[in-house]
């Protein structure tokens, strides 16, 4: 019987030690969602101001609060498809500068100009892929007989290849502006979250 009490007293004893030590991980946890939530509410316009809101905070607490706004704000700078994905992105990026400062000025100036350029980029590349088909309109017609200022008139889009030609051209840009993007996310998170 003292055998059984005393492996009870040692799992007891183990399962209090699991205990204590899980719960700062827990914390860090709980704070790092309470830093998500903060972020969301900075990019629907609820916070003004997120280094005044984690300064309100106790000084143990900040920095997990820090990453979570940090990751959250990062996960909302995407391609701006659109211009509403375009005025999240920068204002998440706003809020990333705001919380990293001066460390992270070059990296967060190059993301910033690669959401400018992205929209020019891609409508360049669209005049240029109907430019390319007017042309081979063109082309074409002249060699049957007909007159190549038609084709300027015609529409692009109606040609069969368009669509094809103008998703592959999509898809490459923005496989290269997701690639620019990510490399500069991960040097923004490099240089203000602090490594364990």
């Amino acid at each position: 019987m003292a055998e059984i009490k005393s492996t009870m007293d040692m799992v007891m004893e183990r399962a209090a030690r699991m205990t204590a030590s899980s719960s700062p991980q827990t914390d860090n946890e709980d704070m790092q969602k309470k830093g998500m939530r903060l972020a969301a509410e900075f990019l629907n316009g609820k916070v003004s101001d997120l280094t005044s809101t984690l300064a309100e905070l106790a000084p143990a607490e900040q920095a997990a609060v820090r990453q979570g706004m940090i990751e959250t704000l990062l996960r909302n700078i995407t391609l701006p498809r659109d211009e509403q994905l375009k005025t999240t992105s920068l204002l998440a990026l706003k809020g990333i500068i705001a919380l990293g400062g001066s460390q992270i000025a070059p990296v967060s100036a190059e993301l910033q100009q690669l959401l400018e350029q992205y929209s020019q980029h891609k409508e360049q590349s669209i005049k240029q892929l109907d430019d390319a088909i007017r042309t081979q309109l063109g082309q074409q017609m002249a060699r049957r007989g007909g007159e190549a200022t038609q084709a300027a008139a015609l529409n692009p889009a109606l040609h069969p290849q368009y669509r094809e030609e103008l998703a592959r051209m999509q898809s490459d840009l923005n496989n290269q502006y997701t690639q620019a993007f990510d490399q500069r996310k991960e040097l923004i998170r490099q240089a203000i979250i602090p490594r364990r």
